[in-house]
């Protein structure tokens, strides 16, 4: 039986959105970290203004993501503070969950809050800085599970993990893995005693598929009756099935192997549980759930950095049990006092890791960083609602220059890049099609071009010979990123700053 919490407990637990703001703190300073974060920013900012993701805005994902965005923004602002904020919210909301499954598992409060700590510190790794739909489903996937362990198994609480998991399968269907273990999680132990009949079980399992695709349907009705179910289908089926099945191939093991290095403390303290502490409840739970994550990881088939980001739950609940096991080891007399420390010094691994290049950009840290900078030049004289092209460079610079996108492809790799095959359509036609309705302003990263598909990259650098005037070059480490403008009328100022000179062919660097 759980004991009740003393009150220290529940103020650290109030505490812990601000440890995670701090631990956090650095990653509201650049404005774009991962391109899939800057396509939920932009679908949730067509959202409120009543274009609908997939529609208006095209991506090979459900709408979770964006929904939560539009959530933010309508609640903190349009801006990336409110998108970062979010980051955090969810963080340290999946950090409450961790804590009570450790103890709805039997578990010390002190391990609890340690497995938040260390969820909380290594949410920085692994492309873990920009809020990614890994972070935004976690804290859905954890309060499931938290709620499903040692529980009776009746409907008002399988409706709860149910609803649960079909947002969390609404922000990416890998979440199902860590819904079947939530299930397992309530239904088995009643089952293997005898206690819950077989017809019972079935029954309870068809309400609970039912309600973990009651989000998805819900909207797909939404969308029919809209008349966009086709738009609806496509990016939320169709396109995640034709992602899988260009599989990751011999990189696959490269990169779960660098991922590990990422995890390396967590693993380890973990593989101190299975040491000292491998019959305790909490240790096997973390295993399962490990295994859950683990399949929900490879799901894709592509293993891309942020995807091992489903794994951080379950191993940081394995290394909490280890780090108390471990501690317990140390200093009999005094485990929390070692607890502590050791978790401190491990949790800040990663934020030390994040820290330090930042700081060696000096005062550069807090200026704007290069895609805030061509925003601001683009929006200087941008008319409202006009319509800007960012083929092959960060998809943010929409989102800051308050700029209209031409396509329901903003996301480049998409449109000129090599996922084209994803949007199902002539990504070609596309771009010619944008490209005849001349948008006033045009950002080329150069340093990225050959990434473009010929046929769009020759498009492309054809319409800015032909229609458009170098305005501004802005510098990165890789090469110069290049703002291209509709030339102002005969007469009128051309809004070229100095030091690029009229008449710059497309692609030099002065």
């Amino acid at each position: 039986m759980t004991l009740p919490l003393p009150l220290r407990w529940w103020l650290a637990l109030a505490a812990l959105p601000a440890i995670v703001l701090a631990i956090r703190a650095l990653t509201f300073l650049p404005s774009v970290v991962d391109w899939d974060e800057s396509l939920y920013l932009l679908q949730a900012r067509e959202w409120l203004r009543g274009g609908w993701p997939l529609v208006a805005a095209w991506d090979m994902h459900p709408i979770g993501a964006p929904a939560m965005f539009a959530a933010a923004l309508a609640g903190f602002g349009e801006s990336i503070f409110a998108v970062r904020l979010l980051g955090v919210l969810c963080v340290a909301a999946t950090g409450w969950g961790l804590f009570f499954a450790v103890r709805a598992a039997g578990g010390p409060a002190a391990t609890g809050y340690a497995a938040a700590l260390l969820y909380a510190g290594y949410s920085l790794a692994q492309g873990g800085v920009s809020v990614n739909a890994e972070l935004l489903f976690a804290p859905f996937t954890t309060a499931a599970i938290a709620l499903a362990i040692n529980a009776a198994p009746h409907w008002p609480r399988l409706a709860s993990i149910g609803l649960l998991i079909g947002w969390a399968m609404l922000i990416k269907p890998v979440a199902a893995p860590e819904g079947c273990l939530a299930f397992a999680l309530l239904v088995g132990p009643s089952w293997w005693r005898g206690e819950l009949p077989w017809r019972r079980l079935a029954g309870m399992a068809a309400g609970y598929a039912a309600l973990c695709a009651l989000p998805t349907f819900g909207f797909g009705v939404v969308y029919a009756l809209r008349g966009e179910l086709d738009a609806y289908l496509d990016g939320s089926f169709f396109a995640p099935f034709r992602y899988a099945q260009g599989a990751a191939g011999r990189d696959a093991a490269w990169r779960v192997v660098a991922a590990g290095g990422q995890f390396l403390w967590p693993f380890l303290l973990g593989g101190a549980a299975l040491l000292w502490a491998r019959r305790s409840a909490l240790t096997g739970l973390g295993l399962w759930w490990l295994l859950a994550a683990s399949v929900a990881v490879a799901g894709p088939a592509q293993f891309f950095p942020h995807y091992f980001l489903i794994w951080l739950p379950a191993l940081s609940l394995l290394a909490a049990a280890g780090s108390m096991a471990l501690a317990r080891r140390l200093a009999p007399a005094r485990p929390g006092a070692t607890l502590a420390l050791l978790v401190g010094l491990v949790a800040l691994a990663p934020w030390w890791a994040d820290m330090v290049p930042r700081i060696a950009r000096g005062p550069a840290l807090l200026q704007p960083d290069t895609p805030a900078r061509i925003a601001a030049a683009i929006a200087r004289d941008l008319p409202p609602g006009a319509a800007i092209f960012v083929p092959n460079y960060q998809p943010v610079v929409y989102f800051l220059a308050g700029a209209a996108i031409p396509t329901r492809f903003p996301f480049p790799v998409h449109l000129t890049g090599g996922y084209a095959r994803l949007a199902g359509n002539s990504t070609d036609g596309e771009v010619d099609r944008i490209l005849a309705t001349r948008p006033r302003s045009i950002v080329v990263d150069r340093g990225w071009w050959g990434t473009m598909r010929p046929a769009a990259a020759t498009a492309i650098a054809a319409a800015l010979e032909r229609g458009y005037e170098l305005a501004g070059l802005f510098y990165e480490e890789r090469y110069a990123i290049e703002l291209w403008r509709v030339p102002a009328p005969p007469g009128a100022p051309s809004g070229a700053p100095s030091g690029v000179p009229s008449g710059t062919p497309p692609g030099s660097c002065q």
